[in-house]
């Protein structure tokens, strides 16, 4: 970091740690107020400027439990007690609300999550010792010629796992790294391939978990929840303009922002990184007897058991977990009942079985190879797991202690009230912004669809509209948070530097969502059929591209 850049994060550290003293002080109450959006925006805003996540999240984790001990100073002055008792009472539930409400209860809510990462990363590293992921590269070099052939074979892959977005990441990741890698795509680029794909193809698909939530939240329409999901798709111009995007990006040679620098230092020089941060990665010696089979039968197996973990979780086979003996026998209730974070270790602690037993019996590894291969899993993982664990507390500090949520609702019912036909355009902001700030899609769209569907009544058209520009939103906001913790697992998955990925991404995704923006005054003001919109969503795209292409190139000369 040079000396400027040290000065100004100097500069704004002190002004945030001044701010988070001074508002609990001047706000007796900061619950469902703007305040409640303001850690997250200082994270985010620090993230990007030091290009240090860590230290990042902890400072807007702290702010926000400094603001939620604001009450606790305000009741202590108001009973009577000195100053001095206010500001340790304030200071003991700010350490109260970090400790047990933001990390320990992160900790909590997705600690399943951070057994499917382990048992991932102990996948891939049993697939790399076995010589599984090197077979896989040899034949990829065979077979596929260029780097555009790579990407198109990574966004595909993305595209086939639509089921979960989690699984989508790390799967992708693991399986196309040694292909990119061989054709040199930067991993910053890998890690938007992978991103680009993860939610936008699990909010366009009828079976996924994602589709299930969103069910679950659409009621009061007239409609089923999976009905009206199917029938908003074709609106959704976030997740569909996305895929036109990428297709025109690979094939017209147009990457442009940040991500050009990483691409051509990839292309020109092999440097896949364009930087000196780097996730550490543990190279082991492979065994030369590996086949492709051996990488493709542990995945098929781990996408196949996945699948039935969430299923079984959301009750298909009648068994009772979250009331599932309702769901028995029927896939689409049991993917709306179940949760990812039980269902995918649940999978996944079987398929580790299998492929421990398989390569064994192959005799690629011995036992004692194989367990030597369960700690480099972990410590492949523990840059993913931190990130999310302070991602997921700050997600607590903004939602649950401060009410972001609640802000956030009664703004967009405000907002409603006289927009009428240009509603679509400002749910779809509106749901960018949140999901932005909060980290999440999901609940993005379980705080808007119900506002949507208020809004709208069964027979208007816009409905469907409306309800695709709170999920394509809610998607995009979440493609550009660095606290998402889809981001934060594609990073993971392409083994990329979390914040390198973000600021490479955030050009690409910004495009698209003004792209759809516009998509969405055409559909809402002019009442365009979808596809018209999508035609000029598309066109504004490859215009943009061709536009940028002459720029660079006229730069270049």
């Amino acid at each position: 970091m040079n000396l400027r850049r040290r000065i100004v994060t100097g500069a704004a550290v002190v002004v945030i740690l001044a701010l988070a003293i001074l508002v609990p002080i001047l706000v007796p109450n900061t619950y469902a107020t703007f305040w409640a959006l303001v850690p997250p925006i200082i994270a985010i805003g620090l993230a990007l400027l030091t290009k240090e996540v860590y230290s990042s999240l902890f400072i807007g984790i702290l702010v926000g439990a400094v603001f939620a001990s604001g009450t606790a100073a305000h009741e202590a002055a108001a009973a009577g007690s000195s100053a001095a008792v206010a500001v340790a009472s304030a200071a003991a539930s700010t350490v109260d609300h970090l400790v047990s409400d933001g990390l320990i209860a992160a900790v909590e809510s997705t600690a399943g999550i951070f057994l499917f990462l382990v048992i991932l990363g102990v996948v891939v590293a049993l697939m790399n010792k076995s010589g599984g992921s090197a077979a896989f590269g040899r034949w990829a070099q065979a077979h596929i010629k260029s780097r555009a052939g790579a990407q198109f074979a990574t966004f595909v892959l993305g595209v086939l796992i639509f089921i979960d977005d989690y699984f989508n990441c790390l799967t992708v990741g693991s399986v196309m790294l040694p292909v990119t890698d061989s054709h040199r795509i930067s991993r910053a680029k890998l890690s938007y391939l992978i991103d680009a794909t993860a939610a936008p193809v699990c909010m366009i698909a009828p079976i996924s978990s994602w589709a299930a939530a969103v069910s679950s939240y659409a009621e009061g329409t007239g409609y089923s929840g999976i009905e009206l999901f199917i029938r908003a798709i074709p609106y959704n111009f976030y997740s569909l303009l996305t895929f036109v995007f990428i297709v025109a990006v690979v094939l017209m040679k147009a990457d442009f922002g940040p991500m050009r620098l990483h691409e051509r230092n990839a292309e020109l020089k092999g440097d896949l990184f364009s930087t000196d941060e780097r996730v550490d990665e543990i190279i082991a010696e492979s065994n030369p007897r590996g086949r492709v089979l051996d990488l493709v039968l542990p995945i098929v197996v781990l996408v196949i058991l996945s699948v039935v973990g969430l299923i079984y979780v959301g009750g298909f086979f009648g068994v009772d977990i979250w009331g599932g003996t309702e769901c028995a026998g029927d896939f689409v209730a049991a993917f709306a009942n179940t949760d990812a974070t039980v269902g995918l270790p649940w999978g996944a602690v079987i398929a580790l079985i299998f492929v421990l037993l398989y390569l064994m019996g192959r005799k690629l590894i011995t036992f004692k190879e194989a367990m030597e291969c369960v700690p480099q899993g972990f410590i492949a993982m523990v840059p993913a797991i931190t990130i999310l664990t302070m991602a997921t507390s700050l997600k607590n500090m903004s939602n649950d202690l401060l009410g972001s949520a609640v802000y956030v609702e009664t703004m967009m019912k405000g907002a409603a009230e006289g927009l009428a036909s240009f509603l679509p355009a400002v749910i779809f902001i509106v749901a960018c912004l949140l999901a932005f700030a909060t980290g999440t899609s999901w609940g993005t769209f379980g705080i808007l669809i119900p506002i949507v569907v208020s809004v709208f009544d069964a027979s208007d058209p816009l409905l469907f509209v409306g309800i695709s520009a709170c999920l394509a939103g809610a998607v995009c906001g979440d493609h550009c948070s660095p606290i998402s913790d889809t981001t934060i697992m594609s990073s993971a998955g392409a083994r990329c530097v979390h914040v390198i990925h973000v600021s490479t991404q955030l050009p690409y995704a910004i495009t698209v969502a003004v792209a759809s923006f516009i998509c969405y005054i055409f559909a809402g003001v002019f009442h365009l059929s979808a596809i018209l919109c999508l035609l000029i969503g598309t066109a504004l795209i490859v215009v943009f591209l061709l536009l940028m292409k002459r720029r660079y190139r006229s730069i270049e000369k």
